[in-house]
């Protein structure tokens, strides 16, 4: 009841945060709202982590904040590993194979025939429609800003991650870079990743970053796809809309989410992903200066200085 309660708040909060449109009034009602999520923090992060979806649902794209307070909480009953510490391995925490409970009816938004053709997409890659019809069927209109279901695409992403998570648990795997790479399920996230527009990408991105929490498998198999995404890009744009995702979380006063620091502290670091090397990185000389601030307040001074001139960003 109170998290339907919650829900409702944010519903009527919606438009205004949408246009930042805020007069005295919803200034204080934002404010309010903002107290009240910061005592369940506190007080009650089991009660964030489990509604968690329900609530990112509701809340505006633009509200990075308000979001980022909620997807910031974890059980009381957990010691969060430091993500900033050097070599830390992800995948050898045990929570890392634990599921988080949702108490969300996620799939209830799915149309029906479109729950029977993905899961049949799923199973056996058939219909073979399936993958080209799925933009269409995400947009709602023209109207730029309103063009997409935004409720069906977060229903979607976790849906399919979850039963990607399943189908690589039965082959006696767990989610890794490598294991989650040529399947019907990451078919699905890189049509989705080059078919949308700039518009339909942020909102597909950004309903993975929704997921990037406390240590679970959720957690870690979605990490695991936003650097996949990252490295198999087809064009620069995707990529540079990947870090901007990542980074305007990052921008915020904190908290931050721990799974959201560890995967863009895995960007940044790894070689591999050549982050230093893009053009976007280094399009003007404030842009640069952000990249190496929050790079070194994620790593310390000495190791992004490191990690930036060992891929000649310096």
């Amino acid at each position: 009841m109170y998290a339907q309660l919650l829900i409702d708040l944010f519903k009527y909060l919606a438009p205004f945060l949408r246009n930042v449109e805020l007069n005295k009034p919803m200034q204080i009602l934002y404010k309010g709202t903002l107290r009240v999520l910061l005592v369940l923090l506190h007080d009650f992060p089991e009660f964030l982590c489990d509604y968690h979806y329900g609530f990112c649902d509701v809340i505006p794209p633009n509200c990075i904040q308000l979001r980022n307070l909620i997807l910031s909480a974890f059980p009381r009953n957990m010691r969060l590993p430091d993500p900033f510490t050097p070599n830390l391995k992800v995948d050898m925490l045990s929570e890392i194979n634990i599921a988080p409970r949702i108490l969300t009816n996620f799939t209830g938004v799915m149309p029906s025939q479109f729950k029977k053709d993905l899961d049949s997409y799923l199973k056996t890659r058939s219909p073979v429609t399936f993958l080209s019809e799925l933009r269409s069927n995400l947009q709602v209109s023209n109207e730029p800003g309103n063009r997409y279901n935004i409720q069906l695409i977060n229903a979607l992403v976790l849906y399919v991650g979850t039963q990607a998570i399943a189908h690589i648990h039965n082959k006696g795997s767990t989610p890794s870079m490598s294991t989650i790479t040529h399947s019907a399920h990451m078919d699905i996230f890189q049509n989705l990743a080059v078919d949308l527009d700039t518009e339909g990408r942020y909102l597909f991105l950004n309903a993975i970053a929704n997921q990037l929490r406390y240590p679970n498998s959720h957690t870690h198999y979605f990490s695991c796809t936003m650097l996949y995404l990252f490295a198999e890009a087809n064009t620069e744009a995707i990529q540079e809309q990947i870090t901007r995702v990542l980074l305007e979380r990052l921008i915020v006063n904190r908290p931050h989410p721990w799974g959201l620091l560890i995967t863009f502290i895995e960007l940044i670091k790894n070689p591999a992903f050549k982050f230093w090397s893009h053009d976007f990185v280094h399009c003007a000389p404030e842009i640069e200066k952000l990249f190496q601030s929050v790079a070194q307040c994620c790593m310390g001074q000495k190791q992004a200085q490191q990690v930036m001139e060992g891929t000649g960003a310096s």
